[in-house]
């Protein structure tokens, strides 16, 4: 891990114009386009765009990286509520996503960002298929590393330090790993490693 961490320290340093500014903003509006597609096609918009090594055999190529704008989770019971949830883990990821931007530089984030996308594909073609969930998770992990003091208000009225989340988040992910299937426990090793990087 030193020796990639190395690496990336002089690429990143060797190469300061790498990288796509504003990245996450991009990801947001593909997200939020995909979403509303969603809306009107019934989910149709999301399974077309979904990672399926078996159909990107077929011929499906744009799955290879369209996968990155399908929107990982809108839970909730109502529309309401999975509008609400989905609005809000945009913009926490937005957030997070900049401000992890702005303290590592534009390159750096970017070679973060983009490994995580190139292991889910690998993992993808391995397993069968996956999802932006973890990548979005060694985000916020990194995000949590750097401002642990952090607060956010968690359903909007409870104060909460982003190390707790973490740690709460962690025993998840510790779960998945333990009690998952096996493309679960892929995902959360390569988004650990992705994390480590």
């Amino acid at each position: 891990m030193r020796a990639m961490q190395q690496w990336l320290d002089r690429f990143c340093y060797d190469h300061p114009n790498f990288g796509v500014p504003n990245l996450m903003k991009y990801i947001v509006i593909g997200n939020v386009m995909v979403y509303f597609l969603d809306l009107f096609s019934r989910g149709y918009a999301s399974w077309m765009l979904s990672f399926s090594s078996p159909l990107i055999l077929q011929g499906q190529v744009w799955r290879v990286l369209s996968f990155v704008f399908v929107p990982v989770a809108t839970g909730g019971a109502t529309p309401l509520g999975r509008a609400l949830f989905f609005a809000m883990t945009t913009l926490f990821y937005y957030y997070i996503g900049n401000a992890l931007e702005r303290q590592w530089g534009t390159t750096r984030f970017t070679v973060f960002y983009g490994l995580g996308v190139l292991l889910n594909i690998i993992m993808g073609f391995v397993m069968g298929g996956t999802s932006m969930y973890y990548i979005n998770m060694s985000m916020f992990f990194a995000f949590a590393m750097l401002y642990p003091d952090f607060q956010v208000l968690l359903f909007f009225i409870i104060p909460i330090k982003m190390k707790y989340m973490a740690l709460f988040s962690g025993a998840l992910c510790l779960i998945d790993l333990l009690m998952g299937g096996w493309s679960t426990r892929a995902a959360v090793l390569l988004s650990l490693a992705n994390f480590l990087l």
